[in-house]
Parts: C-alpha cells; structure tokens; sequence
C-alpha cells in the first residue's frame, strides 16, 4: 500500500481507539443505570442512547456541527480552552464514539443484568457499601460484557463514514478515514485498487472485532457453549 493508505489505516485505528477507550466509563455508568435503577425518564434516556442507531449518520454529524462547529457558540466556548473538535481527528473520534455508543452500552447492560443480584445483595448485607459492590462484584462478574461492548464500538468507530465526513470532513492526514479514504479513491480514475485493498482491510478489522465480542459474549454467557 502506499503512505496515503497506511495514513488512512493508521488514522482510522486512532480514531476507533480513543472513541472506544474515551466513552467507556460513560457507557458503563448508563448500561448500569438502565439494567439497575428505575428512576422518571429512564426509557427517555434508553431512547437518547439508541437514537444514533435509528437517525440518519448526516444528522448527528450535522447536530455536531452546529453544535460543536468553530463558529457554534459551545465550539467557540471550548477552544477557549483549547479543544477544538470540528475539522480535526478529535471530532472524527467524537462522532464515532456516538455511533458506536448504542452498541457498547446494550451489550454492557446485558452483562450486568446477568449477573445475580442476589450476589450483590450478600454483598450489601455484609457492610458493603453501594460503589464497593459495584467495583468488587458488578464490575468484575460483567467485565467480558464490558470488553465485548468496547470492541464492537471500536468496530463501529472504524467503520463510521456518514457523521465523520459531516462533522469533520474528509482531510488527507488529518480526519480522512478508512471508509473516507475508501470513497475518496473510487472518485478518482485508477483508485479502485488503492479502494478494494481499503475494503479488504475493513472486513479483516471488522471481522476480528466481531470475532472477538462473539468470544466475550460466550465467557461471558458462562462456557463457551454454542
């Protein structure tokens, strides 16, 4: 491949990583929040999670950009502080982690809801407190489910083409991604090789990704039956 392929692939691992890596503890948080609390609005926050799942990806990336765009009043507040997400691989990150959001948090929250509350609830009844059942219990008995929500949000993340390119559009080095670079080289005579090599390399991604969330799901389930 040449330097303009690697920098994609190289690009899109970044992007993927940090967008897994990044919303983690927020997905954690609301897949526990949605699997053990009941509490007013709970199936609107259900809702907002899955929303990026249902919306076209030009919309949320469009809400990104007038919301977080250089010329947004939030945007121009954040890059008082230096962060600055439109046009840069930041915001390619951002709009990934919110696609892939929807995935991490559903298979976390199946996770903590297979564990026994009754595990936690002994927990509990010997002076416990909330956060330490949570941490000593809850986290390690449902970790498969959170690491198998983490890679299927990296896998999401890599394959984020429509928010990304909305958001941040579609600069060589700086927020061209897999899918972007894959869409740029078909728009140019003789880049269909440079596109079908791209291609080949995101089904190898995505299927060790789903590969290896179908490994989790099954410790996770308690076997590795089928």
């Amino acid at each position: 491949m040449g330097p303009e392929e690697w920098q994609a692939v190289a690009l899109s691992l970044k992007v993927a990583f940090w967008a897994a890596l990044a919303s983690l503890p927020l997905g954690i948080f609301v897949a526990y929040a949605l699997a053990r609390w009941r509490f007013p609005g709970r199936e609107i926050l259900n809702g907002l999670v899955h929303l990026p799942l249902i919306l076209p990806p030009v919309v949320t990336g469009y809400l990104l950009l007038i919301s977080l765009g250089s010329r947004a009043p939030l945007g121009a507040f954040l890059q008082n502080f230096g962060i600055v997400f439109s046009f840069r691989w930041t915001g390619a990150a951002l709009a990934a982690a919110i696609m892939g959001f929807p995935l991490m948090v559903r298979a976390i929250r199946l996770s903590i809801e297979a564990v026994d509350t009754k595990l936690e609830e002994a927990a509990s009844s010997l002076g416990a407190s909330p956060l330490t059942v949570f941490f000593r219990v809850t986290l390690p008995l449902s970790w498969p489910g959170i690491l198998a929500g983490a890679v299927l949000a990296f896998a999401k993340a890599l394959g984020e083409f429509g928010a990304t390119i909305t958001f941040v559009s579609n600069i060589p080095g700086q927020t061209r991604t897999l899918p972007s670079a894959i869409y740029a080289f078909l728009q140019v005579p003789g880049g269909e090789g440079a596109a079908l090599r791209l291609v080949m390399i995101s089904i190898a991604l995505a299927m060790g990704a789903l590969i290896l969330s179908e490994i989790l799901a099954r410790r996770m389930s308690g076997g590795g039956r089928s």
